[in-house]
C-alpha cells in the first residue's frame, strides 16, 4: 500500500521555552526624550505706546533682559495707577463694564533679570508712592499742630470761663466751653499704592482705606501662587477670584477684625516665576485638580525665548526715555475724577468698535466649538476684559482719558491679543513639559535606583518636580512609551501579599544591548 503525506496541522514549528525567553528579552531602541515649548511671538516696540516705548527696550539692552519682561509689568503698573476711577464700556448700549486692572506674571530660568526689569519698570509707581507717603506726612504734622492749638484754645476758654463764674456768669462759660470743646482730628490713613505681602484680611483694610485700587507685587510669585493652592487659605483663594474683575465686593468676618466689607475689590498683580515653579500649578489646572480658574486670570503672563547671545553693555541710560516714561504714569494720575464721584466711562469709537467686535465674536466661535482644551477655553474667555482694558491704558497714556477708546489704542490692543495667545499656549504646555522633564531626570538618575524600581522608590527620592504620585506616574508613562523601561509584575513572597507593578530598565542605557 502506498505511503500517505499528511500535512502538518500546524505549518509553523513550536516554540521553545528557551525562545520564549529569548523573545521577552528583546528590547526596542530608547526613543528621545526632548522638551518641545511650543514657539512664542517676539515683542516688537509697536505693541507699546511710543510714552513707554524706548524706557522699557533701554532697560532690556543695559539689563540683558527680554523687553517683554519690563513692557508687562509697566503695563501692570500703569493699571493699579489709573485703578478703577476710569472704566470702559466694551459694548456700545449695554452695562458691562470693565475696570482695567491687569494680572501678570513673568516666565524666565533664574539669572533671566526678571526682578531687575520688574524694578526699572515699577520704578516711577514706588516714586509716586512715596510722593504720597511724604504729603501723608506733612498732612499729619498739620493735624498735630491744629490739635495742640485746640488744646491751647480749650485751656485758654476755661480760664476764661472760670472768670465768669466767680461774676456768676454761669451761662457764658458754658458757652466758652461749648466752642473750645471740639474733638481733636485724627490722623487719616497713610495712603498706599503698592503691596507686597499681605493677609487677605490687610489687604481688604488698605484696599478700603485706598478705594482706587492696589498693586501687589511679588517678586517671587510661587510662594503666593502655592498658598493659593492650599486648602487653608480657601477663603484667600476666593477673595482673589473675586478682585480680578476690579470691582466686586466681597465681605469676611473674623474674630479679631469684625466683620469688614470691601466695596471695590481692585487689585492688579504682577511677579516673577520660574518654568519649574508654574509647571506643577499649570499641571493642576490641566488635570483639574485646581482648575476654578485661578491660573487663567493670570491673562498678562509672558514666557519668551531665552536670549541667544549676550553681550556687555555699560552706558547712561536713557534720560529723554526715562522722562518720557516717568511722564506715562503722571500723567494717567492726574486724570480728574468724574465731579460725580463715579468712574469715568469710555466707550469705543466707531470703527475701534467694530474691530473688537469682530475679534470677540472670533474668539468666543473658537472657545465654544469644542476643539480646545479647557484651560484654554477658560483663558480665552476672559481675555476680551483683558483686551478692552489695554485698549483703555493705551488710550489714556497718549489722550486725555475723557474723549473715546481710538482706533490706534484698540488695534494695539488686539496686537496684545496674538501676543498673548502665543504665551499662554507655551504656559499650557507646562504640564506636559514637567512630565518630560522628570522622565530625563529619572533616566540621570538613574543609577539611584534599584534595578528593578517601582513609583514609590522614585517618589521616596523627591527630586524636583518628582515629589507628588502623579507626577512621578506620568513620568514614568512616559519612560515605558520612549522604550526606556517596561513594566514587569514582581511575584509576592512567601509570605503572601499582592502582585506589585516594578519597572526594568533597557539595557541599551548601559550598553548591555
Amino acid at each position: 500500500m502506498q505511503g500517505r503525506e499528511y500535512e502538518p496541522l500546524n505549518p509553523n514549528p513550536p516554540i521553545s521555552f528557551e525562545d520564549r525567553r529569548r523573545e521577552r528579552g528583546r528590547w526596542t531602541k530608547p526613543l528621545p526624550i526632548v522638551s518641545t515649548l511650543p514657539a512664542v511671538a517676539r515683542f516688537v516696540p509697536d505693541l507699546l505706546p511710543e510714552a513707554l516705548r524706548d524706557y522699557v527696550f533701554d532697560v532690556a539692552e543695559r539689563q540683558q533682559s527680554a523687553p517683554d519682561f519690563s513692557a508687562v509689568a509697566a503695563l501692570c503698573g500703569l493699571a493699579s495707577v489709573i485703578g478703577n476711577k476710569v472704566r470702559i464700556a466694551p459694548k456700545r448700549n449695554d452695562d458691562w463694564v470693565v475696570v482695567p486692572n491687569l494680572w501678570g506674571a513673568i516666565v524666565g530660568r533664574p539669572s533671566a533679570m526678571k526682578s531687575p526689569a520688574m524694578t526699572a519698570a515699577l520704578a516711577p509707581a514706588y516714586a509716586l508712592q512715596d510722593e504720597m507717603r511724604k504729603g501723608w506726612e506733612e498732612e499729619c504734622k498739620d493735624i498735630a499742630a491744629d490739635n495742640d492749638l485746640a488744646g491751647l484754645d480749650a485751656a485758654e476758654a476755661k480760664r476764661k470761663a472760670a472768670k465768669a463764674l466767680k461774676v456768676g456768669e454761669r451761662d457764658e462759660a458754658k458757652r466758652l466751653l461749648r466752642e473750645a470743646s471740639g474733638d481733636e482730628a485724627s490722623e487719616p490713613p497713610c495712603p498706599r499704592l503698592i503691596v507686597n505681602d499681605a493677609t487677605v484680611e490687610k489687604l481688604g483694610e488698605l484696599l478700603n482705606e485706598n478705594p482706587n485700587g492696589l498693586l501687589l507685587i511679588r517678586d517671587e510669585l510661587p510662594g503666593f501662587l502655592a498658598r493659593m493652592e492650599s486648602e487653608e487659605f480657601a477663603s484667600d483663594r476666593a477673595f482673589y477670584l473675586e478682585a480680578f474683575n476690579g470691582d466686586g465686593r466681597f465681605v469676611y468676618d473674623r474674630i479679631g477684625r469684625g466683620t469688614v466689607h470691601i466695596d471695590n475689590c481692585t487689585l492688579s498683580i504682577i511677579g516673577g516665576i520660574q518654568p519649574s515653579r508654574i509647571a506643577p500649578i499649570v499641571r493642576g489646572a490641566v488635570s483639574g485638580a485646581s482648575n476654578d480658574g485661578l491660573i487663567q486670570r493670570l491673562q498678562m503672563t509672558v514666557w519668551p525665548d531665552d536670549r541667544a547671545s549676550w553681550k556687555w553693555v555699560d552706558r547712561r541710560p536713557s534720560l529723554e526715555a526715562r522722562q518720557s516714561f516717568d511722564a506715562a504714569f503722571r500723567h494717567v494720575r492726574d486724570i480728574p475724577t468724574n465731579e460725580s464721584g463715579e468712574p469715568t466711562v469710555l466707550r469705543f469709537s466707531d470703527r475701534a468698535q467694530g474691530f473688537f467686535r469682530e475679534w470677540m465674536e472670533e474668539i468666543q466661535r473658537e472657545a465654544l466649538s469644542g476643539a480646545l482644551a479647557s484651560t484654554m477655553e477658560s483663558h480665552l474667555l476672559k481675555m476680551p476684559k483683558t483686551i478692552a482694558s489695554l485698549a483703555l491704558i493705551f488710550e489714556l497714556v497718549e489722550g486725555d482719558g475723557r474723549g473715546e477708546v481710538c482706533e490706534a489704542a484698540t488695534l494695539r490692543a488686539l496686537e496684545w491679543a496674538d501676543y498673548l495667545r502665543s504665551h499662554a499656549a507655551r504656559l499650557y504646555s507646562a504640564g506636559q513639559t514637567m512630565t518630560e522633564d522628570g522622565a530625563r531626570l529619572i533616566i540621570e538618575r538613574r543609577r539611584q535606583l534599584p534595578d528593578t524600581f517601582s513609583a514609590r522608590d522614585v517618589q521616596r527620592k523627591a527630586w524636583s518636580g518628582l515629589s507628588d504620585r502623579d507626577a512621578v506616574a506620568s513620568a514614568i508613562e512616559m519612560l515605558v512609551a520612549t522604550h526606556h523601561c517596561r513594566e514587569e509584575q514582581t511575584q509576592p513572597g512567601s509570605t503572601g501579599g499582592r502582585i506589585a507593578t516594578a519597572y526594568a530598565w533597557n539595557p541599551a542605557l548601559s550598553g548591555e544591548g
